[in-house]
């Protein structure tokens, strides 16, 4: 695109005798300028190169004592040296919290069970002497019953007469000497209903009787019957082990 601007510029007056302070100024055709551009605002400081603005360096770091750095690689190392006690202190006592309570559990147990087995054996004692004791007393007892009531060997010769059955012949009640009036009186009626006769046998104790048939024997002696009693309580106590005069 041509451009048809015109510019105006001062040129210096020509060589003459003109006065030197009138200013000449004239038209410049185009023709005459070899080359020329546009003005623009802003134009003086474009030739002028921008300096980037120089970044300040960081000052160096002021060097450090020899004494000063040891001191800190100390305490770093004692800082560390802790840190590492105490995880290790924490998992020595989880461990020993654990063989701990095994050990008192282990030990707890035991306890109870020694404990268990001594009540067991304590009771069993206790049972054993209870059984003793009630046995004696019953002991007393019956020996003054009889002592006091010796009729009572009426009752006993009746129940093993009536435990012969009915077929049984030949039946003999053999009796203590001090029975026999008792018991021929008190139990005449069943005596003579089987046909049976009563024998006196120093040898049977007061209190008891022995029936004989030719079908068996019926043994219904103090001593037979006190066995059979102990012998459910789990004593083989004898009848005569505390009797006036028996041996220890």
């Amino acid at each position: 695109m041509t451009n048809t601007s015109k510019v105006w510029r001062n040129v210096p007056p020509p060589m003459g005798g003109e006065p030197k302070s009138n200013v000449y100024a004239r038209f410049i055709p185009r023709e005459e300028l070899s080359s020329f551009e546009a003005w623009k605002l802003g134009e003086f400081d474009a030739g002028a190169t921008q300096q980037p603005a120089a970044v300040a360096e960081p000052p160096a770091p002021p060097k450090r004592d020899a004494a000063e750095l040891l001191a800190e690689q100390l305490q770093q190392a004692r800082q560390s040296g802790y840190q590492d006690g105490y995880r290790d202190g924490l998992v020595a006592l989880d461990g020993f919290k654990q063989s701990f309570v095994q050990q008192a559990s282990l030990q707890v147990g035991a306890l109870v069970q020694s404990i268990g087995s001594q009540l067991d054996g304590l009771q069993q004692d206790m049972a054993q002497s209870l059984a003793v004791t009630a046995i004696h007393l019953a002991r007393q007892i019956v020996r003054s019953e009889l002592t006091g009531r010796p009729e009572a060997v009426v009752r006993v010769a009746q129940e093993a007469v009536d435990a012969l059955i009915l077929s049984a012949r030949h039946v003999t009640l053999r009796v203590h000497p001090d029975d026999h009036a008792l018991i021929a009186e008190g139990a005449a009626e069943v005596i003579e209903a089987r046909g049976a006769r009563v024998v006196d046998d120093a040898s049977v104790t007061r209190g008891g009787c022995i029936v004989e048939s030719n079908i068996g024997l019926i043994d219904a002696t103090l001593e037979s019957r006190w066995r059979r009693v102990v012998a459910s309580l789990g004593s083989d106590e004898d009848w005569h082990a505390d009797a006036p005069g028996s041996a220890p």
